[in-house]
């Protein structure tokens, strides 16, 4: 038989995974659109800086 604290504890344990994975996923997106390109053009900017100017051999 279902009761109405069961119902409300499949509700809330439902309702809480949506959340938990809203997370999850808002995590991936920001790593991979945010943080990631960030971390890319800084090596390339490390990478730049670290080559010598062909201008001052010259």
């Amino acid at each position: 038989m279902v009761t109405t604290t069961g119902v409300l504890f499949i509700v809330a344990a439902v309702v809480l995974f949506f959340f938990w994975i809203y997370g999850i996923v808002s995590f991936y997106f920001d790593l991979r659109y945010r943080f990631l390109p960030a971390v890319r053009e800084h090596l390339r900017d490390d990478e730049q800086q670290a080559r010598p100017d062909p201008e001052e051999y010259l």
